[in-house]
């Protein structure tokens, strides 16, 4: 009885039917590595800061540097659809744009053949505060690149009053709104030194904005100057107000109330002495006309 001959299996003809695919995946990736590997979006390393009601300016380029003018630029907050603004077919396009943007931006393209733009905001809002996205797309390529905006803005004067007393001493507290983000405020004396505070509060304001109020317990028989600093950490800027202790007790007269004070005493003592004068002559009259009456009728 003779067997069939049962086929090997050949690891040589295996590879070689292998490897015509294999060839043509490695090509395809090498392909797709070489055409996504066309340019690379770059911002700052950085985040830019920018002022209340000022004007930040985002910077964007390509690496190497190849024209850009008929790329699609894209600048958006956390979504793909969330546009900021949008330069598409070598014109500003803002049938997309966010309603809070309208009016407010404006791509910087002076040097776009270069594959540098800038993306101007104006009046810049708390709102607009955190992260960007910049991005490019050509026929066949897209890259972007992430990018941080802060926001920041001092408030007003700080505004210090005596609000009565407090664990045997007077309570002095210092207010200041207006602020962007949330600042720090501290007590000081006369040589900058921080003084401890019987409490802090910051809330929110409209806008986004915020108060802050700080209080501070001095003694009564304390003399010292104290000053209320808040400050803005991100721009490195402060406000500060001074009162001398003595002065809640003791407040400065005004100079013209001193003087209209003197002015009237003046007048009462003036007003005074014109009576007077004019009731002794009247008097002095009185006693000649009686000596007249008395002559006549001794006649």
């Amino acid at each position: 009885m003779m067997m069939g001959k049962v086929p090997l299996f050949s690891p040589s003809s295996s590879v070689s039917s292998a490897l015509p695919s294999y060839v043509a995946f490695c090509l395809t990736l090498q392909v797709h590595r070489l055409v996504s590997a066309q340019f690379i979006v770059a911002g700052p390393d950085h985040p830019v800061t920018a002022s209340l009601r000022g004007e930040a300016i985002l910077p964007c380029h390509l690496s190497p540097r190849i024209s850009a003018e008929n790329m699609e630029v894209r600048w958006f907050r956390s979504k793909y659809s969330e546009v900021v603004h949008l330069y598409r077919g070598g014109r500003d396009q803002y049938g997309q744009q966010m309603l809070e943007y309208q009016g407010r931006t404006e791509l910087l393209k002076d040097d776009i053949t270069n594959g540098r733009v800038s993306l101007r905001i104006r009046n810049i809002q708390p709102s607009d505060n955190g992260q960007y996205t910049c991005y490019f797309q050509s026929s066949v390529s897209y890259e972007e690149a992430l990018l941080e905006l802060q926001v920041a803005g001092l408030g007003s004067d700080p505004v210090i009053s005596l609000e009565g007393h407090q664990d045997g001493g007077i309570r002095v507290v210092c207010r200041s709104s207006r602020w962007y983000p949330e600042p720090e405020a501290q007590w000081r004396d006369l040589q900058g030194k921080i003084l401890p505070s019987a409490s802090k509060e910051i809330t929110p304001e409209a806008d986004d904005l915020f108060q802050t109020e700080i209080t501070i317990v001095i003694p009564e028989e304390s003399n010292q100057k104290v000053s209320c600093c808040v400050r803005n950490l991100l721009l490195n800027q402060k406000r500060e107000s001074a009162i001398s202790v003595a002065e809640l007790f003791f407040p400065r007269v005004n100079p013209w109330m001193v003087a209209l004070g003197v002015i009237l005493v003046l007048l009462a003592v003036l007003i005074v002495l014109a009576s007077y004068c004019l009731w002794t002559q009247h008097r002095a009259k009185g006693e000649v006309t009686r000596g007249r009456n008395l002559g006549w009728r001794e006649r």
